[in-house]
């Protein structure tokens, strides 16, 4: 064959098919030489580029993109700053397990240890927080490699993958006839059937079991065999992480979060039960390291990951399978025995118990949430955004110290992305990323993001690009001029407030969403609140309620880091 009649494209377009084959929609990013041919790979499809402000709210919307839609969400940077940038928002993928696959550029071949412009060695940082580093050194290999990239983000526990394409990769021209594009899905769920019986005799000798279901739960879609399961046997199910609203809090055997901070019957069900089965969910801070567990209860714990299985407590029955197989299989043992009524009868009295708790619990709750206070209680906020936030596809974001806190104890989850937060890292920032995210994927649900004046200083100016991208979203500011959560602990470590740390100056910021051509309300008496967020959603555009808070009232999440601290959770 005659060099002419040799076929030739440059490499970086390679990009558009591997992309269009996996399923890509949405590129999340800030523009960079060194990667706008991945962006231009792009743009005649019908895949969409969001350009953010910061490179760390580009990974923090493809994390939201791999949490909503369980398939991994794209961010593209420029080497160097543009990497560094996304390393919060990659650790927070890393501890949540949210699939998400960054791709960086790389100066050329020759360029590295020269003292170029922005040079450095990207994949030693990054390598401790990712599932897989990638280096792609081969253009021919390029959908090689992103094929590789979706099944580590993808396969078994989900998570963070890094793919580096240096510039010379990209631009080189390559013979067509000698491009590798393997394409691999990996589908296989792992279950064994001989773990089925085994769980259910430790359930039968039980007399006060419970369930908590985690994000393990929800990659597995395992909602509805969980349904079951509690249905057949009279067992309560709590819901934790990215489960919450899998089933929802509305369900007579859902007996909502988790989380002992919530007000409610986990605490008492959390010191009690006899029988704990762990779904796809790790033992960590969220359950206090399951350290407050009945010395003699039963652990069961299903994990798709072998390795998560054991941390921080002995597991009575360890079962490395997919949450979803596992109980199916459970329901189909319970039907084969005929044991559903038994055992519903059996559990009876704890269900009574935990149900009359959880009443009295929730009336107790009430002076915070329908307080009258001005300024006004942050319980009496939330619970307002809660009782307007009443649709099944309903998204509520929660960003900050003490106010995600807030959202954690009063928020109504029907159905999974009732409710957002950064997760186990703790990483301020993200809300607003995410609410755009969240508008972007589900552009006819309503979005609110609640936080607080310390987080929202972070990206605000992403309030441009919900703007200039389209996505209307309301963010309700619960202002106490304070780093709330800092200043809690100061004040019980010291008995005050180091001067010129936690405190922070009155900002009109509804002003300030108005000058970017958005709504802006200022909220000052809590019967106003409801009112506002009639107001905001009714204007179909960005908005803003400054809403003003008691900076006086510890949160729960203050109250539970006090706890963790003074070694009493």
């Amino acid at each position: 064959m005659s060099d002419s009649a040799i076929e030739t494209k440059k490499a970086w377009e390679l990009i558009t098919d591997a992309f269009l084959d996996k399923g890509v929609e949405f590129l999340f990013t800030v523009p960079g030489e060194s990667i706008s041919p991945v962006q231009r790979a792009v743009e005649d499809t019908p895949i969409k580029i969001i350009a953010a402000r910061h490179e760390q709210s580009a990974a923090f919307m493809a994390e939201t993109y791999g949490r909503m839609t369980r398939k991994p969400g794209i961010v593209v940077v420029t080497f160097g700053p543009g990497f560094t940038n996304t390393i919060s928002a990659i650790q927070n993928a890393n501890m949540s397990n949210s699939p998400l696959i960054v791709i960086a550029g790389a100066h050329p071949a020759k360029a590295p240890d020269r003292l170029g412009l922005q040079d450095m060695k990207q994949a030693p940082i990054i390598q401790t927080i990712v599932k897989k580093v990638l280096e792609c050194r081969c253009a021919e290999r390029i959908p090689d490699y992103i094929d590789m990239a979706f099944r580590y983000a993808m396969g078994g526990r989900p998570g963070p993958v890094f793919l580096e394409l240096p510039i010379d990769v990209l631009d080189a021209t390559v013979r067509v006839d000698q491009v590798v594009k393997p394409s691999t899905r990996v589908e296989s769920r792992p279950y064994d059937p001989a773990d089925v019986p085994k769980i259910m005799e430790i359930v039968g000798q039980s007399e006060k079991p419970m369930v908590i279901a985690g994000s393990g739960a929800y990659y597995s879609d395992a909602g509805k065999d969980i349904t079951a399961f509690v249905e057949k046997t009279g067992i309560p199910v709590f819901t934790g992480k990215f489960a919450r609203g899998l089933i929802s809090d509305e369900h007579p055997m859902c007996f909502e979060s988790s989380v002992g901070l919530r007000p409610g019957c986990a605490p008492l069900a959390t010191i009690d039960s006899d029988c704990i089965i762990i779904l796809g969910t790790r033992l960590c801070l969220y359950n206090a390291n399951g350290d407050f567990y009945r010395r003699d209860a039963k652990l069961i714990q299903v994990d798709i990951e072998p390795e998560e299985i054991g941390r921080n407590q002995s597991i009575h029955l360890p079962v490395f399978g997919d949450v979803a197989r596992v109980m199916d299989g459970c329901n189909q043992w319970i039907d084969q025995n005929n044991a559903s009524d038994e055992l519903k009868a059996r559990f009876a009295p704890w269900l009574e118990a935990l149900q009359t708790e959880h009443k009295e619990k929730k009336e107790l709750a009430k002076f915070q949430t329908e307080s009258n206070a001005v300024p006004i209680n942050p319980g009496r906020l939330t619970a307002e955004i809660d009782a307007f936030m009443d649709r099944e596809d309903d998204i509520v974001v929660a960003d900050g110290g003490d106010l995600p806190g807030w959202v954690l104890i009063t928020r109504t989850s029907r159905a999974p992305w009732n409710e957002m937060t950064s997760g186990l890292f703790g990483c301020l920032g993200c809300g607003l990323p995410y609410a755009n995210a969240a508008k972007a994927i589900r552009p006819n649900s309503r979005v609110m993001l609640c936080i607080g004046d310390g987080s929202v200083g972070f990206n605000f100016m992403e309030l441009e690009t919900s703007i200039r991208k389209g996505l209307p979203i309301v963010v309700v500011i619960g202002n106490n001029n304070l780093w709330g959560m800092t200043a809690n602990s100061m004040k019980s470590k010291f008995k005050h407030h180091v001067p010129g740390t936690v405190q922070l100056d009155y900002v009109p910021y509804q002003e300030m969403m108005k000058a970017l051509g958005g709504v802006g309300i200022l909220v000052e008496k809590p019967e106003d609140i409801r009112p506002a967020l009639e107001e905001a959603f009714a204007s179909g555009k960005t908005a803003v309620i400054n809403v003003m808070i008691d900076a006086e009232i510890m949160g729960p999440a203050s109250a539970g880091l006090a706890m963790v601290n003074t070694g009493e959770f």
